[in-house]
């Protein structure tokens, strides 16, 4: 029997936390996260995460997504495995969530996404 405490699925993780961005686009108009520059959102995560050294195995990792089904929240992204989903503004938004969450483990309780909002 091992001593080791690490939860199983922990140990096997590769990243520490997996951020997922909606860059969903719906037709004719419809609410949606695209429709509220989520490209540009993802791509400054993206891009602050690996200036910071943060990218990589054992680390962060920040994907595109398709509709996440919280479009009445949107724009979001959510940070796995702490089940954090986000909603932001502007680029502004996203520097937070980098400095607060992803380097220091603080969720930024302001950006958090309404749980009752769905799609």
């Amino acid at each position: 029997m091992s001593t080791n405490t690490v939860p199983q699925a922990a140990s096997a993780s590769y990243y520490e936390r997996h951020v997922f961005f909606c860059l969903n686009q719906r037709p004719a108009g419809e609410s949606c996260c695209a429709n509220h520059q989520a490209e540009a959102a993802f791509e400054r995560c993206k891009s602050l995460v690996k200036a910071a050294g943060l990218a990589g195995p054992g680390k962060v990792r920040v994907n595109r997504a398709g509709c996440l089904d919280r479009c009445a929240g949107g724009p979001v992204a959510v940070v796995y495995p702490d089940a954090v989903w986000y909603s932001y503004v502007d680029v502004s938004d996203i520097d937070e969530i980098v400095e607060s969450h992803l380097k220091h483990g603080k969720v930024v309780e302001r950006l958090l996404t309404p749980p009752h909002l769905g799609r």
